[in-house]
């Protein structure tokens, strides 16, 4: 099923197991939400479960974690990537804090559903990729599937979670199609996969970028290089076992986002793996990002972010040493 329709079912899931589960949001009632990853919830489970909320995203987060301290387990909905820095204040001071400052007498239960990245032709503030300021702050839990299947399991998963958690959802995958068992869940929510094996060089990258990963990958099987890649999965706590491991017998690596460079996660992980495993390594870590700038017009998004060719151009580097 499409990668939304997955997130839609994972969302009824909860809600049918769970009767404190409910939704908040603009516009994620009666229409579905601009993406209509909530669509037919607000028929199903009623206006009191999924909410209609005003344009104030510091009064949404603000609202939802008065109803975890309650008792309920409040999934939002930020329209768009851009949008949540309105309600920042709230989830990093306030969210990501209160267990602590109860001493974990208290737990918060929130999920905040970002859609996130480019690759859909939109103006400023709605090609944002923003993880590393919620993966910097101490007490949020964040993740971000590639795959229907993913969606899922890990909507499930981060709602069940009795930590805040930051769920980011690559809006450029939502209409991908891909298996879907709801039967048995593949994965915990925060372990890293590897998705195609292969013994040259490790490429590692998360959300939408796994796919360009693995055009990637196929392009350079054609060059005679085997490329092993990795999908990060839960970006904080990062589950660094299968990444060290593919490393280690690779001895190259690659880093691949949508997002900015300069202090990002590709960083994060750049500068573990070498930490880790530096005597296995036998060229530097290298990493693909976004340029250092504000996201582009839409008409320049594609020089903007990486794409196979770029990431192939890396390998090429890490191959040469």
């Amino acid at each position: 099923m499409p990668f939304v329709k997955a997130l839609n079912a994972g969302l009824r899931k909860a809600m049918t197991d769970d009767e404190r589960v409910l939704m908040m949001g603009e516009d994620i009632g009666p229409l579905g939400g601009v993406f209509r990853v909530t669509e037919g919830l607000h028929a199903e489970f009623g206006e009191k479960r999924v909410l209609d909320t005003p344009l104030a995203e510091s009064g949404i987060v603000g609202t939802a974690i008065g109803l975890a301290m309650g008792g309920y387990r409040p999934v939002v909905e930020i329209q768009f990537d851009g949008f949540v820095f309105p309600g920042f204040d709230q989830i990093t001071t306030q969210l990501a804090k209160l267990t602590n400052r109860y001493e974990s007498r208290l737990s918060l239960p929130v999920v905040i559903r970002i859609p996130y990245g480019g690759h859909i032709g939109a103006v400023e503030h709605h090609q944002e990729s923003p993880e590393a300021y919620f993966t910097h702050t101490p007490g949020l839990r964040v993740v971000s599937p590639s795959t229907p299947n993913d969606a899922y399991w890990m909507i499930q998963d981060a709602i069940r979670s009795s930590d805040p958690v930051i769920f980011l959802e690559p809006k450029s995958r939502y209409w991908q199609k891909g298996e879907v068992d709801a039967a048995e869940r593949a994965l915990s929510l925060h372990a890293s996969r590897v998705v195609r094996k292969g013994t040259d060089v490790t490429l590692v990258g998360h959300g939408a970028m796994v796919a360009t990963l693995l055009q990637a990958a196929a392009l350079a099987e054609g060059e005679g290089v085997s490329c092993e890649v990795v999908d990060v999965r839960s970006l904080s706590p990062v589950d660094y076992d299968p990444i060290l491991t593919s490393v280690r017998s690779t001895g190259r690596m690659v880093y691949a986002q949508e997002a900015p460079g300069f202090t990002s996660l590709g960083s994060e992980v750049a500068a573990t793996v070498t930490e880790r495993a530096f005597y296995s390594l036998e060229a530097p870590v290298l990493r693909v990002s976004g340029f250092d700038t504000p996201f582009p017009p839409a008409k320049l998004e594609g020089a903007y972010l990486p794409d196979a060719d770029r990431i192939l151009e890396a390998v090429d580097r890490a191959m040469a040493y």
